[in-house]
């Protein structure tokens, strides 16, 4: 007994400290990055760089997520303000979701955590930027602005110190972002060792349970994105197509994002735009994993 317990926290350890190892430069270079933008880039210059039109607002915030690294703790607070500095809503969502998905910090991550895979990174973004996109077009036709009940928080002041103001955030982004990460690595090593056997094989030939079962699994375990591919990587006996629903979903919501849209837009506005959001991403992940990744029901 006590051999067997020894051989499962040997297997655990393992696998924690190989997502460690991998994931941590990335956590950092992610967090440093998302500071800087929230320093320099304000949302007034955001605001004036998007187009005006629905549909190309939607398509320019789309690129400028893939281009502006952002966890998502930070481009929530910067989509409300968008709002309120009179950007389209729908290409401020649009933001929202696309710059913790698709910026390119998270991209090389991907491509590390899945080497020789690069299909996996182009279901990824690609299943990604159609749900923001999704998303934004949605809100254009039928969201209301009434919804949007919580005003701006004071902005921060200009004559203040950008290298505090750059060290407050990505202090913030990091312990966060670290603290979600310890808790995806010790789920990952207890699918591994705890998990039996049997429920492996279970979710292993059944993808529409796989998909289920990991797009909550990301909701539930609110990791970095920046990090959260090396957690995917490491889950394989799990298909594919359910890992990039893995990847799709969490940066597009989980719990705490659900908690900060509810604090910085309000209740009504987060209660439909996330479940709305969950599905989307969900089933554009599912229907670009089958094409992409060439696996079947």
């Amino acid at each position: 007994m006590i051999d067997c317990l020894g051989e499962l926290a040997c297997g655990a350890d393992a696998v924690i400290q190989s997502i460690f190892v991998q994931a941590i430069p990335f956590l950092v270079l992610g967090v440093v990055l998302s500071a800087l933008i929230a320093v320099f880039v304000t949302s007034e210059r955001l605001s004036r760089w998007l187009p005006r039109r629905p549909a190309a607002a939607v398509l320019t915030a789309a690129a400028s997520g893939a281009a502006l690294p952002g966890c998502e703790c930070g481009s929530v607070p910067l989509a409300r303000r968008l709002f309120g500095e009179g950007a389209l809503g729908a290409a401020a969502l649009t933001f929202m979701l696309a710059a913790p998905a698709i910026n390119p910090v998270v991209v090389i991550s991907t491509v590390v955590a899945f080497p020789g895979q690069p299909q996996m990174v182009m279901a990824r973004v690609g299943a990604s930027i159609l749900t923001a996109v999704i998303m934004g077009l949605a809100w254009s036709r039928w969201g209301k602005t009434e919804w949007i009940t919580r005003r701006l928080p004071p902005a921060g002041s200009a004559s203040g110190s950008r290298l505090l103001a750059f060290t407050e955030a990505a202090r913030h982004d990091f312990i966060q972002a670290a603290s979600y990460l310890v808790i995806g690595a010790a789920a990952a090593a207890a699918l591994h060792v705890v998990v039996p056997d049997w429920l492996i094989n279970q979710l292993a030939g059944q993808l529409l349970l796989g998909v289920v079962v990991m797009a909550l699994l990301a909701v539930v375990l609110a990791l970095c994105s920046e990090a959260d591919a090396f957690v995917a990587a490491s889950l394989t006996m799990v298909p594919l197509v359910p890992r990039l629903v893995f990847l799709v979903v969490g940066p597009a919501i989980d719990i705490k994002l659900f908690a900060m849209q509810s604090g910085m837009f309000g209740r009504a506005f987060a209660i439909r735009f996330a479940p709305a959001t969950f599905a989307v991403a969900t089933v554009v992940a599912t229907v670009v994993g089958l094409l992409v990744l060439g696996e079947s029901w």
